[in-house]
C-alpha cells in the first residue's frame, strides 16, 4: 500500500489521491515512485476518508507544526477528504494546514470551493507552470478547457478569502519565462516561489 503520510524536507505531506486532471510535462510521479520518506505515493486505490483520517491520528507530528496535502494526484480531485482531514489535523493535532495545487479546483467540483478552504486551510501554494495560456496548455496540459484562466481565477479568489497565497514554478524553465511569471506575479501581487526541481 503506498504511503498516505510522507516525509520530505522537514515537512510532512499528506497523500490523499493519485486522480488528477492535469498531466504536466515534468511531473515528478512520472520519473519515479516516491519521494522523501514513501517507498512509493502510488495508490492501487485511492485511500478513504477514514484510511486518510486514521493516518493522520496515528502519525507522530512532534517536531512540526504544519500539514502540507501534496501527494502524486490533486488533492482538490478528493475535496470531501480534503476538507474533512484538513479540519481533523487543525483540531486534534493542532497543525497549521498548507495546500499544494494546480488551481482546477473550482472547476473539477462545479462550483467555487475557495470559501470551503478558506475555514481549514491556511495557506495556498498553486502551480503557476508557465506565464501565458499557450504555455500552460502545452506544459500542464489540463484535462479540463481554459486551464489556464481557471487557474488565474482560483489564485485570485484564494487571495481573498484566505490571503496566504503564493504561486509556484519550476526552476527548469527557462529563464525568459522566469522572467516573465515574475512579471505576471507583480501584476497580481501574488508572490512567485521557484522551486528546484524534485
Amino acid at each position: 500500500m503506498a504511503d498516505i503520510l510522507y516525509t520530505y524536507k522537514g515537512s510532512v505531506y499528506a497523500n490523499i489521491t493519485n486522480k488528477c486532471n492535469c498531466r504536466c510535462t515534468f511531473c515528478i510521479r512520472f520519473v519515479k515512485d516516491g519521494v522523501g520518506d514513501a517507498d512509493t505515493l502510488w495508490h492501487q486505490t485511492n485511500p478513504t476518508k477514514a484510511e486518510v483520517l486514521d493516518a493522520i491520528r496515528d502519525f507522530d507530528f512532534s517536531g512540526y507544526d504544519e500539514l502540507v496535502f501534496c501527494g502524486y494526484g490533486e488533492p482538490t480531485c478528493q475535496l470531501d477528504i480534503l476538507l474533512e482531514a484538513a479540519a481533523f489535523a487543525k483540531e486534534k493535532k493542532g497543525l497549521k494546514i498548507r495546500l499544494n495545487t494546480n488551481g482546477q479546483g473550482s472547476v473539477e467540483n462545479g462550483r467555487d470551493i475557495v470559501p470551503e478552504l478558506a475555514k481549514v486551510i491556511d495557506s495556498v501554494s498553486v502551480s503557476l507552470n508557465s506565464p501565458s495560456k499557450e504555455e500552460y496548455e502545452e506544459v500542464t496540459r489540463p484535462l479540463h478547457s481554459n486551464g489556464f484562466e481557471n487557474m488565474l481565477e482560483f489564485t485570485k479568489r484564494c487571495r481573498e478569502e484566505i490571503k496566504d497565497v503564493r504561486w509556484s514554478i519550476v526552476d527548469v524553465l527557462p529563464q525568459e519565462e522566469i522572467d516573465r511569471c515574475l512579471a505576471l506575479s507583480r501584476e497580481h501581487d501574488i508572490p512567485l516561489r521557484i522551486r528546484k526541481k524534485t
